[in-house]
C-alpha cells in the first residue's frame, strides 16, 4: 500500500492547482474515480485546508447505489442541500469544476448557463445534453496539460474523469496556450463554435462508462430520463450560492444575526492576495469606532454584487472613475446602476474603512477591484 500511496502523492506534482485542491478535499474512490461528498464540497470553498488529513474510500456499487436511491429530486431542492446530505453523496470532479462556476456567476448568467446546456432549444436539459459540458470540460483540461509524464497524467485522467484516454490523443497545436479566461467562457466558446453537435455524438461513447452522481439523480432523476427546466435550475444555482454564504456567516456569526465589521473583513480578506490583512483590519479598527455589525442580508447582498464585478469595472471605466478613487456616494450608485443591487449605507461605510488605507474616503479603484477579484475567484485566479 505504502508504494501506490507515494505513487499517488507523486501525481500531485502533475495535477493543476484545481485537480490539486479537489484531491485534497475528495474522501471517496469508486472503480478508480475520486469523488467529494457535499460536505467535502463545503469545506472545499470555505476552508482553506481539510479538516482531517483524507484517506479515499472505496466504495461498494451497493453503497453507491444506496446514495443514489436517497438523493432528493430537484424540485426539493433548498439552500440546506449540501448540508443535508453530507457524506450522502458523490460529487466528480467536472461536477465541482461546474459547481465552483455556480458561485461566482451572476443571477443574470444563470440564464446564459441554462441556454448553453439546452442545445436543442425546447427550454429543458436533458441528461445527455448536460453531459457535453464534461466533455468540454475535459478537453480544455488536456489543452493545459503539462508536457510532463504521459503516465502520470493518464492515471490522474483516471482519478478525475474516471476514464483512460490514449496518452497520445492529446493534439498540441501552436497557440494552443491561449486559452479563455474560464471554464464559463469554455463553454460559451465552445458552444458558439456548434461543438455540440460532434460531441453529442460521441456523447454516448463515454457516458455509458460514466457511473450515475447524486447530481445526475438530483437533477435526471433514478432513470436518467427526467428534464430539468429553467425555474429547477435557477433555483439550485441560488440555493447553492446562498448555502455557501450562510455557512460562511454561521462559521462567525455564533447563532448570532450579525457578524462583527471585523469578522466581515476577515472573510473578505481571507482568499486573497493580501501580503499584510492585519494592517487592513487594524486600519478598520481605529476608524468604526463602535460595532455595528453585518446582518446577512448586507452580507449576501455584498457577495451579489461581487458576482457582477465585471459589469460594475465596465461601468467605472465609462463613468472615467478608472483612473482616480471615489467616494461612497459614488460607489453605492455605481453598484447600483451596474449590477441593481442596493448596498445599505452602512455596508459600503465598512468596506470603504477596510480598504481606505490613507484615511480620505476615498476608494482607490484599482486596488479594490484587483483585491476583490481574487476574491470572488476564491483564490483560483
Amino acid at each position: 500500500v505504502t508504494d501506490s500511496r507515494s505513487d499517488l502523492e507523486d501525481l500531485h506534482l502533475y495535477a493543476t492547482p484545481r485537480e490539486q485542491r479537489f484531491r485534497r478535499f475528495a474522501s471517496l474512490e469508486f472503480e478508480g474515480q475520486l469523488y467529494m461528498t457535499p460536505h467535502d464540497f463545503i469545506q472545499a470553498v470555505t476552508s482553506d485546508e481539510p479538516k482531517h488529513a483524507k484517506k479515499w474510500r472505496s466504495l461498494s456499487k451497493q453503497e453507491l447505489n444506496q446514495i443514489l436511491m436517497e438523493t432528493p429530486p430537484v424540485w426539493k431542492g433548498s439552500s440546506k442541500l449540501f448540508r443535508n446530505l453530507n457524506e450522502k453523496g458523490v460529487i466528480s470532479y467536472t461536477e465541482y469544476l461546474f459547481l465552483l462556476c455556480i458561485l461566482t456567476k451572476p443571477h443574470a448568467g444563470f440564464r446564459i448557463a441554462f441556454n448553453m446546456f439546452d442545445t436543442d432549444g425546447n427550454e429543458m436539459v436533458d441528461k445527455k445534453e448536460f453531459l457535453v459540458l464534461q466533455e468540454i470540460f475535459r478537453k480544455k483540461n488536456e489543452k493545459r496539460e503539462k508536457r510532463g509524464d504521459e503516465e502520470k497524467r493518464a492515471m490522474l485522467r483516471l482519478q478525475l474523469y474516471g476514464y483512460h484516454t490514449p496518452t497520445n490523443s492529446v493534439v498540441k497545436t501552436e497557440g494552443e496556450d491561449l486559452v479563455p479566461r474560464s471554464y464559463w467562457d469554455t463553454l460559451r466558446r465552445s458552444t458558439s463554435q456548434a461543438l455540440f453537435s460532434d460531441l453529442a455524438e460521441r456523447a454516448d461513447d463515454y457516458t455509458s462508462s460514466l457511473s450515475d452522481t447524486t447530481l445526475l439523480v438530483h437533477f435526471f432523476g433514478k432513470k436518467g430520463k427526467a428534464e430539468l427546466n429553467f425555474e429547477d435550475f435557477y433555483r439550485f444555482m441560488d440555493n447553492l450560492q446562498t448555502e455557501v454564504l450562510e455557512i460562511e456567516f454561521l462559521s462567525y456569526s455564533n447563532g448570532m444575526n450579525t457578524i462583527s465589521e471585523e469578522d466581515f473583513a476577515h472573510i473578505l480578506l481571507r482568499y486573497t492576495n493580501v501580503e499584510n490583512t492585519s494592517s487592513y483590519l487594524e486600519n478598520m479598527r481605529g476608524s468604526i469606532p463602535e460595532e455595528k455589525g453585518i446582518t446577512f442580508e448586507e452580507f449576501r447582498s455584498f457577495f451579489q454584487f461581487l458576482n457582477n464585478l465585471e459589469d460594475f469595472t465596465i461601468a467605472m471605466q465609462m463613468y472615467n472613475f478608472a483612473s482616480r478613487s471615489i467616494g461612497q456616494d459614488e460607489f453605492k450608485r455605481a453598484v447600483y446602476v451596474a449590477t441593481g443591487v442596493k448596498l445599505s449605507p452602512h455596508l459600503v461605510n465598512t468596506v470603504f474603512k477596510i480598504f481606505d488605507v490613507d484615511r480620505d474616503d476615498q476608494l482607490s479603484y484599482k486596488e479594490f477591484i484587483g483585491i476583490m477579484k481574487d476574491r470572488l475567484n476564491r483564490g483560483f485566479r
